[in-house]
């Protein structure tokens, strides 16, 4: 069976997009064992407590749960184990310098394969304080009043 094209999504992490500012972004290949890569395929992965750092000019995912394969034998993989993520030197460096400044991280923002190969997205954040959070949804709602008050006068309700 040939290997699906395009972008398939596997998990996303849209809390990260609430509680974070979200700057750089990257790409990033990920090191999996096999019963990863059928467990990822079945759909199930959940970033919600993960992360990444940079140690020794490497860059790990940590904490991102991919649950053991179903038909998996006695040589599954841990669910939560750290996995490396392949970038280039360069981003690397980057990501590096962008971490060391104070309040910043690297958040994951989603899991999915391109052409059949697990890449993980992620991007360099800072973390949201709470009248940040509330003054997004604020303009989030304010704005789709908005759009709602537009499309009733074009459509002549009023």
């Amino acid at each position: 069976m040939p290997r699906p094209k395009g972008r398939v999504l596997v998990a996303q992490n849209r809390k990260a997009r609430h509680d974070y500012h979200l700057h750089d972004r990257f790409e990033a290949g990920m090191v999996l064992t096999g019963t990863e890569v059928k467990s990822l395929r079945a759909g199930r992965a959940s970033l919600a407590e993960a992360f990444a750092t940079v140690d020794d000019g490497e860059v790990w995912l940590r904490n991102a749960h991919i649950p053991e394969y179903a038909f998996g034998t006695w040589d599954n993989h841990a669910t939560r184990r750290t996995r490396k993520l392949l970038l280039h030197r360069k981003e690397i460096a980057k990501l590096e310098r962008e971490t060391g400044t104070s309040g910043r991280t690297i958040v994951p923002l989603a899991i999915y394969f391109v052409d059949g190969y697990a890449k993980v997205e992620i991007a360099v954040a800072t973390g949201k304080r709470e009248w940040d959070k509330r003054q997004a949804i604020a303009a989030r709602d304010a704005d789709r009043d908005a759009r709602r008050e537009l499309a009733d006068r074009n459509r002549g309700v009023r």
